[in-house]
């Protein structure tokens, strides 16, 4: 009687560690993808007017602040080039020892005012840049004009339709609202569509001049995703992604489809 109890314990041990064993190998990467307007200084050609500075919209952002905080991320990742990981690094210190600091261009963008005070917030050590610039030209109206491309005009005008509503005015919903609104898959659709998508309905009767401007987006949206998985983290991090809507958008489609990471809602946390 003794040893079958003894056998029936191992046995149950066995299937216990194997069932561990399991749910370890299918553990995901936890991340939490948002997309932002650029705040402060951008190169972007488009730029939205946001005040940060302003005591109405220093509350918005301490809540959205302190609102993302309880994702708890263990790394972060802001929309800023490799090369300049020093610079991050250095601005990123100084600011933890004192969130008045001169920070430069960090102080006034979503990479301070957002990243730096969840970071601090959670006492993150590590902050990775994971940018990749790229030329592109997303202005094709002349070269669609020259070769009477009617389908791009017709989905230009179908997409500015749709813009006012979709993407809402940050100045009169708010700082959680719109980021709420900005990270839906109808927004993140939008975004592919309007800033890459768009360009392939241009071309000539030889020429694939949209398509090839469309693959440059494409392509430099994808080095930023290498970027992204070059960054040294274990199943058990958590990943908080801070970057332009649009670049959210594509790291939207490569991660739903990855078995490496599992994508958080930001309504988790925002609402």
């Amino acid at each position: 009687m003794k040893n079958k109890l003894l056998l029936l314990l191992s046995f149950i041990s066995i299937i216990t560690f194997a069932q561990e064993s399991q749910k370890r190998a299918n553990k995901k990467i936890k991340v939490l993808n948002i997309g932002m307007f650029h705040m402060g200084e951008t190169s972007d050609a488009n730029k939205t007017e946001y005040n940060e500075a302003s005591s109405k919209a220093k509350k918005e952002i301490d809540y959205v602040v302190k609102s993302i905080a309880n994702f708890k991320p263990t790394i972060i990742l802001v929309e800023q080039e490799p090369r300049y990981q020093t610079k991050l690094e250095e601005a990123y210190k100084k600011y933890k020892a004192d969130t008045g600091a001169d920070i430069g261009y960090y102080g006034k963008s979503e990479i301070g005012l957002i990243a730096f005070a969840i970071g601090k917030k959670t006492n993150v050590k590590n902050i990775y840049g994971i940018d990749h610039k790229m030329e592109y030209n997303y202005d094709l109206k002349d070269i669609a004009k020259k070769n009477k491309s009617t389908k791009y005009f017709e989905l230009f005008e179908v997409l500015n339709n749709k813009l006012k509503g979709l993407i809402g005015n940050v100045n009169q919903i708010g700082l959680k609202n719109t980021l709420l609104l900005l990270n839906t898959d109808k927004s993140y659709d939008f975004l592919l569509n309007y800033n890459a998508d768009m360009l392939s309905y241009v071309s000539s009767e030889k020429g694939f001049e949209g398509a090839d401007e469309a693959a440059k987006f494409y392509q430099r949206n994808l080095r930023m995703f290498s970027n992204v998985n070059k960054v040294p983290m274990s199943k058990e991090d958590r990943v908080l992604i801070v970057s332009g809507a649009t670049h959210a958008a594509f790291f939207n489609v490569f991660m739903k489809r990855s078995p490496i990471y599992e994508l958080q809602s930001i309504k988790m946390y925002l609402e």
